[in-house]
């Protein structure tokens, strides 16, 4: 999470809490010409599109009083989804005994895409269970992560 993800985050995660949600992540980037601030939410319950309606009225004049971000974004508040990006360690805590998709910018055992469940991470690296062989991946070679979703049949 970038310096200014953090301090949006601090500023809008009692807020959201206060609404009966929890924060999963919050993202600014950039997609062609436009900027854009997602903030992901979750709860017990599914997450509806009165829910991001209700947390986006909340948060949008906060975060002009705020002023974060000089210029223009689009603000989207949504669920994070079944396959969830995965950039903190509480997010990779969460994702312990669960199978996870690992972009590296380095080949890993032939593979630049390694899927496999989550058994531990460190400050330095993480371990995939591929196909019963434990996989240690250095954190400084991961460009992206994500939950995989397993559809039952």
């Amino acid at each position: 999470m970038t310096s200014l993800e953090t301090k949006i985050k601090e500023v809008l995660e009692p807020v959201i809490n206060d609404l009966g949600f929890k924060v999963y992540d919050i993202i600014y980037e950039k997609e062609a010409q436009d900027y854009y601030l997602r903030v992901f939410i979750e709860k017990d319950e599914v997450i509806s599109s009165d829910d991001c309606a209700l947390v986006s009225q909340t948060i949008d004049p906060i975060l002009d009083e705020n002023d974060f971000i000089k210029g223009s974004y689009l603000l989207e508040v949504s669920s994070p989804g079944l396959e969830r990006r995965i950039r903190d360690d509480a997010q990779l805590e969460r994702a312990i005994n669960s199978k996870i998709e690992v972009h590296t910018y380095k080949k890993v055992n032939e593979d630049k895409v390694l899927i496999g469940n989550l058994i531990s991470f460190s400050e330095s690296n993480i371990i995939l269970d591929i196909n019963n062989e434990n996989i240690e991946i250095d954190r400084n070679n991961i460009s992206t992560m994500k939950t995989v979703y397993e559809w039952e049949d």
